[in-house]
């Protein structure tokens, strides 16, 4: 069976079910906690500062799925590098799937009445992951140059049909409203910028030679013409 559309697990109205018992494992109703299928959270060059934010945020409370956050985060990415490059933006998902879904699979097909009636309450098998959300919050954050917010914009309203619900983009200069980013991605920004000093160093240094060599080529062949000058006037004495 493929996966079931998000309309189904969209609602809010029961009650979310995040715990799993790791020290008294007789309190533990599910048995494997379902993994996270947003690959990372944190995307492009971090280390850089940027001008502008641009928050996708959602127009009602809604319950959003890991897989549909990791698809729109897939398609974010690609318009991103697309249009911008990759030391162009910085982008971050600002929520995480804390709640574990929870479904009574029943048997489908020909003679199969009696077990799907099921039970009244059934607490049901773990499927998957997702965040709750509540109207007005931002999901996902791009940091961009003022240059850059249209096509930015434009990207991030590509996944707008990844969404169980309507969304809407803020643009606004509060950078520092994204928190801290990644200590490793400043690191690299670090290391990164002594390295292309060296290499423009190396570069003038280069020219510097190529341009004492020149003169060292001159000087020598300045030499060479008057020493060629010397051997004629002998040889005209002679």
């Amino acid at each position: 069976m493929g996966i079931r559309p998000g309309k189904c697990y969209r609602s809010i109205d029961k009650r979310p079910y995040t715990r799993t018992a790791v020290t008294v494992h007789k309190r533990n109703y599910i048995g494997a906690t379902p993994g996270i299928k947003i690959r990372q959270f944190n995307m492009g060059a971090g280390g850089k500062s940027y001008t502008h934010i641009l928050d996708l945020v959602v127009e009602e409370s809604v319950q959003v799925r890991d897989n549909a956050l990791e698809s729109a985060r897939i398609a974010i990415n690609r318009q991103l590098v697309k249009r911008l490059g990759k030391d162009g933006f910085f982008m971050r998902i600002r929520i995480y799937p804390h709640n574990i879904l929870r479904e009574n699979k029943q048997a489908q097909g020909a003679h199969a009445d009696r077990i799907q009636q099921g039970m009244s309450h059934p607490f049901g098998k773990p499927i998957g992951r997702s965040a709750r959300v509540r109207a007005g919050q931002a999901i996902i954050s791009v940091l961009v140059n003022k240059q850059n917010v249209k096509a930015a914009k434009e990207s991030i309203l590509k996944s707008k049909s990844r969404f169980p619900c309507n969304i809407h983009v803020n643009v606004h200069e509060d950078v520092k409203s994204l928190g801290t980013r990644p200590k490793a991605m400043i690191e690299e920004a670090i290391i990164e910028e002594p390295e292309k000093k060296e290499e423009e160093t190396k570069g003038e240094e280069t020219e510097e030679k190529t341009e004492g060599e020149a003169e060292d080529e001159k000087q020598k062949e300045g030499k060479e013409e008057k020493e060629d000058s010397k051997e004629e006037k002998k040889q005209k004495k002679k």
